[in-house]
């Protein structure tokens, strides 16, 4: 909020000067009513804003002004977007209310300035969540109306623009904050010259160093590099000329940034940084030609003179990118041995390049196609409408949805599906739909079978293979890198949990129904600890699983209750993990009541646990288990007869502890077993089938060797618990062939 001082003569006139400059240089909407409109709001504005100055002095109503220069320059939005930009901080700031503003302005402008006024101009640095519930709020104007997040944007330049006043910890918050969302998300939308100042700005304030290095070597060069520029374009413009095009051709080096972040990518010096020059081509599109028949027309013509690098060549024509940019890049040899990318564009493509959404008011009415941007928008849509998300579960999921890098790959019927740089063939599948992809198994890409974690290429083609019988496992997180399918999977773990719990309440009811027994605290203080369960809740779940039975509740119930059971969940070792300094391990250690097991308990979350499976022994659910409190306060789950194990029983015996396990068959376990048999026509495919189909079990790796008519191979198998790998073992014994077959204890 602005500080109150009076203003001054010199003031009033400085505030006139800046409005009559926007007023006057209007360029979408320069009617009676418009500026009539323009006026109104900036009048109220400079009313609410009297006598409030910014920190660097000047009368605030100066900064609104500002925002609206870039709504209407930079953006080219109409009269009531730059009407928005200037009322954009008085409910936030002033006495006015959202009623005011639409009494004097009606409901649009008011929607606008309310999705405006959910983000707090300072930022509470002991409230995150709120940060981010703010900015997730924002974003729920995304297909309601993109100008809140448009007006959002030119208003977050300006506060870059003029960041110098603000003191040190707060610049380096906001600068933070817009290189990891607000850049993106200009970008995102296709507001290019928008990001590229975005990031520089960003880059000066957190490395000013860096910044003012560049600068100077960029400005010792400049005339150095416009002389090239000049000479590489000379040929190049008498060639278009002779062609009849009308054409704008400019040089340029790259962005501060963009060479900044190429010198960490590449571990080289400035000096080292060969294609910092760019050259970009505008045309107006020959009456009857194509834009794209222009644009590789004249890709042609500059190939015809310079050579090009083939790897660099960047088709935007033939498939635009996922915010809307169109254009065709190549990267050429040009004089003295340096290379020079050059970008060829209409100007309809210009626009769209420089002003991205926002141009889609001069170019397309409402009844025109969905865009791959009003793609982009429905799915971050379906984000939002999550009522249960965490908001910075969502800020984080959100930025992954603002990947810079696509490619795009095809169904089977040759349909195009655009994802993320990275995507996996477990995220095409739920791009295609949720239910395909809960209910994936495996993928065919390029018709070669191939598993869900594989990740993609541009131009790949992709089919899903599915079965009834899978269900999304916690190991598909590690899969998944879209916010979609991370979304989709977790959904279905947390549903699946809950059917659990509902199912076994009822179970359990049933049952304490048939024996006559009260359900009361009494009865689950018995059963909690005689079951090994934490909670009612993780009681439910086990029962309605099946990893608890119920035959023996009776004599449990007759028990008397010892004095020396306590309840589960008070043995939770909070903050084990964050001790790192010796007295505060050995208060850790003392804290843990060595007589009661730890409980090795999951989560569907991406919240990393206490423990840590051994990769020595690689013991699973059900097997016999130790727990080691390493010094970092991590407790390593360890069998028994594991050779480490056994050493550190030798050497460091106080830092072990019993464990038990109490997983839900959420979390699956990897576990190796090992087949021999005689070799007979379908023999293998009878053990996948009785492994995938008919058990469910999901396979990472098969290795079978036939030599004079025996087999024998390794299968390693993602298992939830040891009675289900016995329960596999016994079956695959009794397929016809099969003559042994036994768990590996020490794979790697």
């Amino acid at each position: 909020m602005g500080k109150k001082n009076i203003f001054t003569e010199e003031d009033f006139a400085l505030i006139n000067k800046e409005f009559n400059a926007l007023k006057d240089n209007l360029t979408r909407c320069n009617t009676t009513e418009c500026i009539e409109l323009i006026t109104k709001a900036f009048n109220l504005a400079n009313k609410a804003h009297m006598n409030m100055r910014r920190r660097s002095g000047e009368p605030y109503i100066i900064h609104p002004i500002e925002v609206a220069k870039i709504v209407n320059f930079e953006l080219g939005l109409g009269a009531k977007s730059i009407a928005s930009a200037l009322l954009h901080d008085v409910v936030e700031d002033t006495e006015y209310t959202l009623e005011d503003i639409e009494k004097h302005f009606g409901p649009k402008i008011t929607s606008i300035i309310d999705g405006l006024t959910k983000i707090p101009g300072n930022y509470d640095d002991r409230n995150t969540s709120k940060q981010a519930e703010n900015f997730r709020k924002m974003l729920l104007t995304l297909s309601d109306d993109i100008r809140v997040i448009l007006i959002k944007t030119a208003d977050r330049l300006h506060n870059m623009r003029t960041l110098d006043s603000l003191p040190e910890r707060k610049k380096m918050k906001v600068a933070g904050e817009t290189i990891y969302l607000y850049a993106p998300l200009a970008h995102r939308l296709g507001l290019f010259a928008i990001k590229t100042e975005l990031e520089d700005l960003s880059l000066k304030y957190r490395h000013p160093k860096i910044f003012d290095e560049i600068t100077r070597k960029l400005a010792h060069s400049e005339k150095k590099n416009q002389a090239m520029i000049n000479r590489f374009s000379l040929p190049i413009i008498e060639r278009l000329e002779a062609e009849k095009l009308e054409f704008d051709i400019t040089g340029r080096p790259k962005s501060i940034y963009s060479i900044w972040k190429k010198m960490q990518t590449k571990n080289v010096p400035f000096e080292e940084i060969y294609d910092i020059l760019a050259v970009r081509i505008v045309f107006e599109p020959l009456k009857g030609v194509s834009e794209k028949t222009n644009c590789w027309n004249i890709y042609s013509i500059i190939t015809d003179i310079y050579m090009p690098k083939p790897d660099r060549l960047r088709d935007w024509v033939s498939r635009p990118k996922a915010n809307g940019y169109e254009a065709l890049h190549l990267t050429v040899m040009g004089p003295h041995g340096r290379w020079v990318e050059v970008q060829i564009r209409s100007k309809r493509m210009d626009d769209y390049a420089e002003r991205g959404y926002a141009a889609h008011w001069k170019y397309k009415g409402d009844n025109t196609q969905e865009s791959e941007l009003d793609k982009w928008i429905k799915k971050i849509r379906e984000m939002l409408e999550n009522p249960n998300s965490d908001p910075i579960e969502f800020l984080d999921e959100f930025k992954m949805n603002l990947f810079s890098s696509e490619i795009m790959v095809f169904t089977p019927k040759g349909n195009i599906i655009t994802l993320p740089k990275g995507a996996t063939a477990l995220d095409f599948a739920y791009e295609i739909h949720t239910e395909i992809g809960n209910n994936a198994i495996g993928a065919k890409i390029n018709y070669k079978l191939q598993t869900l974690n594989t990740t993609l290429q541009s131009g790949d083609q992709v089919e899903i293979i599915t079965s009834d019988k899978t269900k999304p496992v916690k190991e598909w997180l590690d899969y998944a890198t879209v916010a979609k399918a991370k979304s989709a999977i977790k959904h279905a773990l947390r549903a699946e949990i809950k059917d659990l719990k509902k199912k076994g309440k009822k179970i359990l009811e049933e049952k304490l129904n048939e024996l006559k027994i009260t359900h009361n605290s009494q009865v689950y203080d018995k059963l909690l600890p005689s079951y090994e369960c934490i909670s009612r809740d993780d009681l439910y779940s086990k029962i309605g699983n099946g990893i608890i039975s119920l035959d023996n509740i009776k004599k449990i119930l007759k028990r008397n209750p010892s004095s020396r059971l306590i309840k589960y969940w008070e043995l939770r070792m909070s903050g084990l993990h964050k001790e790192t300094k010796e007295n505060d391990k050995q208060q850790v250690t003392s804290s843990i009541d060595k007589k009661m097991p730890y409980l090795i308990r999951e989560s569907i979350d991406d919240k990393k646990p206490d423990y840590e499976i051994a990769k020595c022994c690689k013991p699973i659910p059900g097997d016999e288990v130790i727990g080691y409190l390493a010094p970092d306060g991590k407790i390593i789950i360890h069998k028994p007869k594991c050779p480490v194990a056994i050493r550190l029983m030798s050497s460091e015996g106080d830092r072990l502890i019993s464990v038990k396990w109490t997983i839900h068959k959420m979390v699956s376990f990897l576990a190796q077993i090992h087949l021999e048999g005689i070799d007979r026509l379908g023999v293998v495919n009878d053990i996948t089938n009785m492994i995938s189909g008919e058990l469910s079990v999901n396979m990472r790796n098969i290795t079978i060797n036939v030599h004079e008519n025996i087999f024998e191979g390794t299968i390693d198998l993602y298992i939830h618990h040891t009675k289900d790998l016995n329960n596999l073992i016994m079956k695959l014994v009794n397929i016809n062939g099969v003559d042994k077959v036994k768990r590996v204890e020490d794979f790697k």
